[in-house]
């Protein structure tokens, strides 16, 4: 199982370790990408801060965010899993899984990230700040530009497994899973259901869709739970306790949609 997980825009406020050693990190057929967008986050940060903060759309509380981008290649560093500190990483808490389940993390979970293309969470490096959403001068749309390497990368990664793919939409434009990937791909949606007027409504809602998120991959871990494809997983879900509708796609190539329906977080 391949479980793939979004970044968080919070972090840990600082590393505590040796500096990044790039080729330390996780597939490292992303390496000759990830020095390119890393050449040009740093050379942006240290040239001009205010078309910095522009580009990387911070607001002027977050104008440190540009200096610590400038020091990236000199700076302390951390696990990936330590580092991102969201509301999908609290309900994770990784750092509370007991020893089985953390090695299953360190082998599963693959957190995607504008300026590494994907690492997993035990790769060590530096807080930054950078979304898969910027358009970094000479490269254009990081979007569009980690497309080519992950094709060459991701399929290998996948192997011939499950991959639940958790990631919001800025993340999913870096590569989109193709077919017999696909096919053994389940894509999650969480909706909260609420009783309005003796009426049921279902609405997607933020803290919901990523806290239930996080604590579904934590009981998957936890279950040490490794389901070969989408159908397995459903039942798998079901048995862990959450309200699961899906069905298979209408057409060869295509990934399963998986509705998770919550209506409250517990």
């Amino acid at each position: 199982m391949l479980v793939l997980l979004p970044p968080s825009e919070g972090k840990a406020a600082s590393g505590r370790g040796a500096p990044l050693k790039p080729e330390s990190l996780s597939l490292p057929g992303l390496a000759g990408a990830r020095g390119e967008v890393l050449d040009a986050l740093v050379e942006l940060c240290v040239a001009d801060e205010e078309k910095a903060r522009e580009v990387l759309g911070l607001s002027e509380g977050l104008r440190g965010e540009v200096a610590k981008n400038a020091e990236l290649r000199t700076a302390g560093t951390r696990p990936a899993g330590e580092l991102y500190t969201g509301v999908l990483y609290d309900a994770l808490g990784l750092g509370s899984l007991d020893a089985s389940a953390r090695r299953l993390a360190g082998k599963s979970l693959l957190v995607f990230s504008g300026l590494w293309g994907a690492v997993r969470v035990g790769d060590r490096i530096p807080p930054y700040r950078c979304s898969m959403g910027v358009k970094l001068p000479g490269l254009g749309a990081l979007g569009a530009f980690w497309r080519t390497p992950m094709a060459e990368v991701m399929p290998e990664a996948a192997g011939d497994g499950l991959v639940l793919d958790l990631r919001s939409s800025a993340y999913t434009a870096a590569w989109k899973p193709q077919g017999a990937v696909a096919e053994r791909t389940a894509s999650v949606r969480v909706l909260q259901s609420q009783i309005v007027d003796g009426v049921e409504k279902r609405s997607v809602v933020s803290h919901f869709n990523k806290a239930t998120k996080g604590r579904m991959v934590r009981d998957l871990l936890l279950a040490g739970a490794r389901p070969a494809g989408p159908a397995e997983l459903v039942t798998v879900l079901r048995d862990l306790g959450y309200v699961v509708e899906a069905g298979a796609p209408a057409r060869a190539g295509r990934p399963w949609q998986l509705d998770v329906v919550v209506t409250e977080i517990h």
